[in-house]
Order: structure tokens, then sequence, then C-alpha cells
């Protein structure tokens, strides 16, 4: 497998007030294309911030972020933006589904920012819904399903677009125990059967589980990291 992720030497600082506060220290990390990762670690451990990282919502202090072989950190906001669109999907412990468009209209919002047609937009959308299961469901507004399909809903709008990498914050965070084994299941099946390289922070060792490597931030510094 290809490299897909290089971090090398990254350092994140926020400045409160008078105070700044070290989240990342000085983290250097590889991923495979292909990998099926889990960040976990204490709350306050700096494991969503390197995530946001990852996923270009946020900029490094210090460091180097290299994914795909380009280097996003040293991006424009516009090119990072667009780079986020193309090659980025995002699953949030909170489903930020629209309540009044239906599981379609939900899956189909990343592509209104693409040149694709309505019909193309339609047709992508429903593959989407398909892989996630809930084809039968594409009529349906957010409130007209359960947790669990929400966030399949939401997974089918972070794929719509075949983005290389899926970043996901506490995925399962939010759901009972059955709806959060077959988000995890989806996922899974996403990487293993998609080649989708997935990042995902998870405080659930259950969760972690099914990730195929295992790595622990501590204090904004890498601590250990095991294969699952």
């Amino acid at each position: 497998m290809s490299k897909l992720i290089e971090i090398q030497n990254l350092s994140k600082v926020y400045v409160r007030g008078k105070q700044q506060v070290e989240v990342l220290h000085r983290i250097d990390l590889e991923v495979q294309q292909g990998d099926f990762l889990a960040l976990m670690g204490p709350s306050g451990s700096g494991k969503t911030t390197l995530l946001n990282l990852i996923g270009g919502l946020d900029r490094p202090t210090s460091g180097s972020i290299t994914i795909g072989g380009e280097r996003i950190d040293q991006l424009s906001s516009a090119a990072l933006s667009r780079w986020r669109a193309a090659k980025v999907g995002f699953v949030f412990q909170f489903y930020n589904l629209m309540p009044m468009l239906s599981a379609q209209r939900n899956v189909e919002l990343p592509l209104l920012l693409t040149k694709l047609s309505a019909a193309e937009r339609r047709k992508r959308a429903s593959i989407a819904l398909a892989l996630v299961g809930l084809s039968d469901r594409a009529s349906h507004k957010p409130t007209e399903l359960s947790g669990g399909q929400q966030q399949r809903v939401s997974i089918a709008r972070a794929i719509v677009s075949d983005p290389t990498l899926l970043v996901c914050d506490e995925p399962t965070g939010d759901l009972d125990r059955q709806s959060a084994e077959d988000v995890l299941s989806l996922l899974q099946a996403l990487n293993r059967d998609h080649g989708k390289t997935i990042v995902m922070v998870t405080h659930d060792p259950r969760a972690a589980e099914r990730a195929g490597q295992v790595l622990h931030l501590d204090k904004g510094s890498l601590v250990e990291q095991v294969s699952a």
C-alpha cells in the first residue's frame, strides 16, 4: 500500500488571552492508503484537534501535513476548501442533517458545489444511499428516521463525492449499542470493500476494536501505537 498521510513534527498552539496552550506536541504519523485508524485518548488529549488538522478544518502552528502527496498546510484558504470538498468526507457525532430535506436531498448537498447535472447528483446520491442500506428511506426526512439511520445518511453524504479519506469524530457517540454496531460494520465495509481510508476519533474501546490500528494520544503527544 502507498502512503496517504504523512505528518511531521506537527504542533498546534491555541492562544487564550495571554496564555498559550499547546494542544499537540511534535506529532509524527504515517497512514497508509486503505488503513482504518482509531484515535483514542482522554478528554483534552488532542485527538479531535489532530483529526481536524488531517481533515483540513484547522491549520497547524508548526510542522507539515502531506496527504496524497499534497502539503495541505501550505494551501490557501480557498484551495484548502476545494481540497476538502474533493478529497475528504466528514462524519460527526451529531448528524448535521437539514431537517426540512429528505435523505436523498441531504446526501446530494455536497454535490451542489460541483458542476454535475441535477440528474447526475440524484444518481450518485441514490448509489450512496444504497451503499449504506437506505434506498427505501430516500424520501424520508431526518425526523422520520432513527438515530442510526440518520448517521447512515450522514455517512452516505460523506461518501457521495467519492473522497479519498473519511474522517469520523465519535461517529457512534450518540447511538444506542445496536445502532453503533451497525454504523461500525458499515465503516468496516467501506474500508474493506471500497478501499476507503478512515481516521476515527472514539472514546469507546469496542469501536476502536473495529479499526485495523489504534493510536493513543495523551497531553498532545503520541504515547502508544498498537495493532487491533
